[in-house]
């Protein structure tokens, strides 16, 4: 079966964005080493999952870098322009987006329907509330917490929804020159 990573940046105190969506205290000037754990964690992933409001921004922005020979990112571009996405959501999405499909319906049988499929991992950005529920289900094998050294005080969590206790386990916790630490946990199934 197919497993279910999230890479998701947050504060040290654990936020993902301020009250209001703020992102102003994440480091963004990323080191070599960084950006090649980066490249690891997608070479081994097919399709990417993202919440209607993130897809509304994500998809559009990635789709532009893509296109721009200039920006040093554009091979990130196309490959979040070209790796097959699933959007969910409850209301509508942009039904034109290249290579996305929209999933209305339930998320647990729609998370383990994609699961089962053939193919490599698949890869969950967010946003906030899309996050929440994946983690409530338990619908998430692998967390990639990218911790920003910052302290934000309040804003947008993503564990609130857990409704019971979900031990995880650690599997490499590494500190890169930027500042960022990337802690890889495992849902531990014991």
């Amino acid at each position: 079966m197919r497993k279910l990573k999230l890479q998701i940046q947050m504060s040290v105190d654990g936020f993902i964005a301020g009250p209001n969506g703020e992102m102003d205290w994440m480091t963004w000037n990323w080191d070599d080493k960084l950006k090649e754990y980066v490249g690891k964690l997608t070479e081994n992933v097919d399709c990417i999952l993202l919440g209607r409001k993130l897809a509304e921004g994500f998809i559009p922005h990635w789709a532009a870098v893509a296109e721009d020979a200039e920006d040093p990112e554009q091979n990130s571009g196309k490959f979040f322009t070209e790796t097959p996405k699933v959007v969910f959501t409850q209301s509508s999405g942009n039904e034109n987006w290249k290579n996305t499909v929209l999933a209305k319906n339930n998320l647990t049988e729609e998370v383990m329907s994609l699961k089962k499929e053939a193919g490599k991992d698949l890869i969950v950005y967010g946003g906030g509330k899309f996050v929440s529920s994946l983690i409530q289900h338990r619908l998430i094998d692998e967390y990639h917490f990218f911790v920003n050294p910052a302290i934000i005080g309040k804003g947008m969590q993503i564990f609130s929804k857990a409704e019971s206790y979900q031990r995880l386990k650690l599997i490499q916790s590494t500190a890169f020159e930027c500042g960022i630490v990337v802690l890889h946990y495992g849902l531990n199934q014991e």
